[in-house]
């Protein structure tokens, strides 16, 4: 089976010679507009590696040579008579050639853009919750096997590297907190910075970055390649959404995930704490535990716990969209992948800076 491959345009250095690869087909129209640019040097395209070309890409062809007398080198007969027979039913003028657009253009399309993608999300988002809804009046719909795979992948598969991350941050946090408290001689007070520090913002934080790293760009990485084999229109088909099947058992599987490893972080890290107050400051095991129970209510440990769901559910949400989002090329497939772990950093520190606010609103 011939199996034809996403174009490619290759420019020299110099920009004298121009290279083409791949199928320059409309259904990579958009691939070919966003990675093509011209040179007014342009004295050679070679065509030898093109697989297909319709008349869109002959289009694109002619607005990158405008109105140049370009050597064509390498074409095939059949490629090169389409693009004879596009050049001849085109007038060429200044219209052909790609221009270059303004600030407030550019603006305006960025702007359009992250309207249409807050409009996709939110769409997605409600189907997802209605489809929760509905697994909730009929709970025998909820896929329990999926959900304790992932269970098993998003938190005993990454406790190893969640203890070893905080276990260090305990650590260092320790360390650098005895520098300073031996200068005034409160020593004692490191068992305070530890505990404090890392049960309210760093292991909340630390362990969601890494599921987000984990588990979120798996969660893209999976389902895209399935989009991308057509595996989830063949499960559309058979009647299942992509939402009950796909969706919602890993976002509850990272919810549940989630608290447990931020529980384990706490620990770990405090661990961390402990080895180094009594390796550098003397401090006992008994002596920092019972410190720490005087300097850490029940409320400064639950609030890491309180995060850990809220972090779970944009991770989930944000790794399973752009899974679903991702176009019919591999390229998309990494890119999609790749901003999955930004959005889900990104969104991790916003809504703990928004959490930070609110507890500190409420006096909690």
């Amino acid at each position: 089976m011939n199996t034809q491959h996403p174009p490619t345009y290759t420019l020299s250095p110099d920009g004298v010679r121009a290279v083409l690869t791949g199928s320059w087909t409309f259904g990579y129209y958009q691939l070919l507009t966003d990675q093509i640019r011209s040179s007014p040097r342009l004295v050679t395209v070679d065509g030898s590696g093109i697989e297909a070309l319709d008349t869109s890409g002959a289009l694109l062809l002619l607005r990158i040579i405008g109105d140049r007398k370009v050597a064509l080198e390498g074409f095939p007969a059949d490629e090169k008579a389409i693009f004879e027979l596009v050049r001849d039913r085109l007038k060429l003028d200044g219209s052909l050639r790609l221009r270059e657009h303004g600030y407030l253009e550019l603006l305006g399309r960025k702007t359009v853009e992250i309207l249409l993608d807050l409009k996709e999300l939110l769409a997605f988002v409600g189907n997802t919750f209605s489809e929760l809804f509905k697994i909730a009046l009929r709970p025998r719909l909820f896929r329990t096997k999926e959900f304790f795979v992932h269970l098993e992948q998003s938190c005993v598969l990454a406790v190893p590297i969640v203890s070893l991350v905080m276990f260090l941050i305990g650590v260092v946090l320790a360390y650098l907190s005895s520098i300073q408290a031996e200068k005034f001689g409160a020593n004692i007070f490191v068992v305070d910075a530890v505990a404090l520090a890392t049960c309210r913002e760093l292991s909340p934080v630390i362990v969601a970055i890494i599921v987000a790293g984990r588990s979120g760009s798996a969660f893209t990485a999976h389902i895209g390649a399935m989009k991308l084999n057509e595996e989830i229109d063949a499960m559309t088909t058979m009647g299942l959404t992509a939402e009950r099947v796909l969706i919602i058992p890993r976002m509850l599987a990272l919810i549940v995930a989630l608290p447990i490893l931020v529980f384990v972080g706490d620990v770990v890290g405090i661990l961390g704490g402990m080895f180094v107050a009594d390796l550098r400051l003397d401090i006992t095991g008994p002596t920092f535990l019972q410190r720490l129970q005087s300097v850490l209510p029940l409320r400064s440990f639950m609030v890491g716990l309180i995060k850990a769901p809220v972090f779970a559910v944009f991770i989930a949400i944000i790794g399973c969209k752009m899974g679903l989002t991702v176009q019919n090329n591999a390229r998309a497939l990494g890119l999609n992948t790749t901003s999955t772990v930004v959005q889900s950093i990104v969104s991790v520190i916003l809504l703990n800076a928004a959490f930070a606010i609110i507890f500190q609103e409420l006096g909690i």
